[in-house]
């Protein structure tokens, strides 16, 4: 069995480059017959005594390599060439978002990659993206709004009645939610969850201990931006999810962990531009070394921030549900900025999905369109190609900047009348004109995913920029 990243762990070794070039010397060395015992004692003496290995014939360069990073650790170099990665849906693409994942492709660290139908420029990693590494992980691979995430919940109450039932769930959309950047809730009307007392929180770092009663104030709130709750029509052609075959009212929401996300990822981002300084166009794709205490600190962090974003959904669906007299059937969840430990190609790597779904094997995920577009409860294929990934939405077709100018007030809401969507409060910067069309997103990566549902928007509350009574 060829040797993996997790035997060289197991030996003592650290994450970071030099992990990757031993492990392919490693290899190297099995193919020229080597014993596995020798292997085994030659490389736990190389990590933990690089100084008497030196002059060796095979380990010699990366004993001295080892030595000069330890006396002396120098600036990382991008590689010359990025390595190979797929792209779903390339003719939807614009050649800043593919630049852009080049140049994390040519990170010393990268080890995997691919760009998902739905991609646009972002910071770090674009939209879209899906990157491997080896022994490292980056903040901005993962996003300033961690764990950002999906859920729908499936009521008792089919879709016939969603018309007469519309006051009612209306009015329950309003009173349990809270939207924009500062919203929160006050004293005691602050929602409970058990992960406020999660054991994590006496692992992380003090300053993100710091941010446990602002994070405990916005919990069960939305942000701003695409943030989302609406009730909409589920349509499930075949029996799934527990359900039997039908058309259903369903919640879906969309959002991450609040301030509490963006305050870890611009703590540690600094502390990854300090131990990871890298030339301007990648300083954002600064990492952290799984090994290094920052590397672990980031790592539970945003563990936690997952965890806290898992409970804000949670809350918000508990009680918008429970405010409309309804009770919940199936739930469908999952985060789309986050990094998990996987194995792919024979080792264990991070992949971190900057705006994209996981999709293994069998695993549900929901991928929405706009405000007036449909959403799709989905099972993964499990690709290897797009590492178990698939896009997470349609993705901006122009930017916010590019939307306030360009679209009136008027013809969204001609569009809502005929898509039959109330809409409750938005910024103009959301209308559906600004998206891809989410059909063609669905189209580019059929091999990624199969539809299980459809789900419409019906009656939809956004942040309020002041713009939706124009």
């Amino acid at each position: 069995m060829s040797f993996t990243g997790k035997d060289l762990i197991a030996l003592g070794w650290k994450g970071g480059p030099l992990l990757g070039e031993a492990l392919d010397a490693a290899r190297q060395a099995e193919s020229d017959g080597i014993a596995r015992e020798v292997l085994r004692s030659d490389l736990a003496m190389l990590w933990a005594a690089p100084a008497a290995l030196a002059g060796h014939e095979r380990w010699g360069a990366l004993a001295r390599a080892l030595i000069a990073q330890r006396e002396q650790p120098s600036t990382p170099t991008l590689r010359e060439h990025a390595i190979p990665f797929r792209v779903w849906g390339r003719e939807a693409l614009d050649a800043a978002t593919l630049d852009q994942m080049r140049i994390a492709c040519r990170l010393p660290v990268a080890v995997a990659a691919a760009q998902m139908p739905d991609g646009h420029v972002g910071y770090g990693l674009p939209i879209g993206g899906v990157l491997a590494t080896r022994g490292a992980v980056i903040p901005y691979g993962v996003g300033v709004d961690i764990a950002c995430r999906m859920r729908l919940t499936v009521v008792d109450l089919p879709a016939a009645g969603l018309e007469e039932a519309r006051e009612t769930l209306r009015k329950a959309l309003i009173a349990e939610t809270r939207f924009g950047a500062g919203a929160c809730f006050q004293h005691r009307q602050r929602r409970e969850h058990a992960m406020m007392d999660d054991p994590l929180w006496d692992r992380v770092h003090p300053v993100v201990q710091g941010l446990k009663d602002k994070a405990w104030s916005q919990l069960g709130t939305s942000g701003s931006g695409n943030h989302f709750v609406e009730w909409g029509e589920l349509d499930l052609p075949q029996a799934d999810l527990g359900l039997p075959a039908g058309r259903y009212v369903a919640l879906l929401s969309h959002s991450g962990s609040r301030g509490f996300g963006a305050q870890i990822a611009q703590f540690y981002t600094k502390a990854a531009m300090e131990q990871t300084p890298l030339e301007p166009a990648a300083k954002r794709l600064a990492w952290l070394d799984l090994a290094t205490e920052a590397g672990e600190g980031y790592w539970n962090a945003m563990t936690l921030a997952g965890l806290y974003a898992a409970a804000n959904h949670e809350l918000i669906h508990r009680h918008v549900v429970a405010a409309a007299g309804l009770e919940p059937l199936a739930v469908v969840e999952n985060h789309h900025n986050f990094a998990w430990m996987e194995e792919h190609g024979g080792e264990e790597v991070v992949v971190h999905r900057k705006g994209a779904t996981p999709a293994g094997v069998g695993a549900l995920g929901v991928i929405p369109g706009s405000m007036a577009d449909p959403g799709f409860v989905v099972r993964g294929k499990g690709e290897p190609a797009s590492l178990n990934s698939a896009a997470h939405g349609a993705g901006r077709a122009m930017s916010r900047t590019a939307a306030r100018k360009s679209l009136a007030m008027a013809d969204l809401k001609r569009l809502l009348r005929e898509r039959r969507v109330e809409l409750i409060s938005a910024g103009i910067d959301e209308a559906p004109m600004a998206y891809k069309p989410i059909r063609e997103v669905m189209a580019a990566q059929r091999d990624l995913v199969e539809i299980v549902a459809e789900f419409q928007p019906r009656i939809v509350r956004m942040a309020d920029d002041g713009t939706a009574e124009d």
